[in-house]
């Protein structure tokens, strides 16, 4: 399955996706459980990179957790993949804390069964009647927004088996090596430190307060262009 998505994609890995896809690989041939930590820019291609580890899992017989910090990110990440899925057989679920009853019991039952490869949710997926029936391998996205008691009680989705799922948990965040060690010292980092070609730069500006006025009206320009614009407090 994963040599299928790569025949499959649109666009060729760079140099630095594939390093740190064979340094996963590496990691999950071990009988020591992968701890390992993803940084790269938004849009390097993180989310690429996982899944490819996810599909090498299911290819060994084991099932993939994605767990992102809120409904809306998990969405967005469930479609993304479901997208470069689509021509693959692989089944993929979503697991969020506002569905209907029915829907909600035949994922769990999915879950348990393991025909559910991939299953992607919120913190949804550590509430105690979530039981999977060979859990592999776990993605955390966003890890700044997630305990490690958290992360620890995804791990123990896989039941006491041997070997423990593998752990990837992924950031966008910047931080510097020697600040990792300290930050998520039991964790090996990987960096995916090239941008794919053709893809947009990505602006960070910092207004102060005596600017606001400005900033309003940037946004509304925006949106008048037809763009989105997200205001987090």
């Amino acid at each position: 399955l994963a040599r299928q998505l790569v025949d499959l994609l649109p666009f060729k890995l760079t140099k630095a996706q594939i390093k740190v896809i064979k340094q996963i690989a590496d990691d999950m041939k071990s009988n020591t459980p992968m701890n390992r930590l993803l940084q790269g820019d938004v849009g390097s291609g993180k989310t690429i990179v996982a899944l490819i580890a996810m599909l090498i899992a299911i290819d060994n017989g084991y099932q993939a957790a994605f767990m992102a910090p809120t409904e809306i990110l998990a969405e967005q990440h469930y479609k993304t993949l479901a997208a470069f899925l689509s021509n693959l057989s692989v089944n993929d679920r979503l697991l969020v804390g506002n569905q209907r009853t029915k829907l909600r019991d035949d994922i769990l039952e999915d879950i348990r069964r393991g025909s559910a490869q991939i299953v992607v949710g919120t913190h949804a997926l550590i509430q105690e009647q979530v039981a999977f029936a060979k859990l592999g391998f776990v993605v955390i996205d966003e890890q700044h927004r997630f305990g490690v008691e958290q992360r620890a009680a995804l791990r123990a989705k896989g039941n006491n088996q041997t070997p423990q799922p593998d752990v990837l948990v992924m950031t966008a965040t910047p931080i510097p090596r020697t600040l990792s060690m300290t930050l998520y010292g039991d964790l090996d980092v990987s960096i995916i430190d090239e941008m794919p070609t053709n893809r947009q730069s990505i602006k960070t500006i910092l207004k102060i307060e005596s600017q606001r006025s400005s900033v309003y009206q940037f946004i509304k320009e925006q949106v008048k262009q037809g763009r989105q614009v997200y205001i987090v407090y």
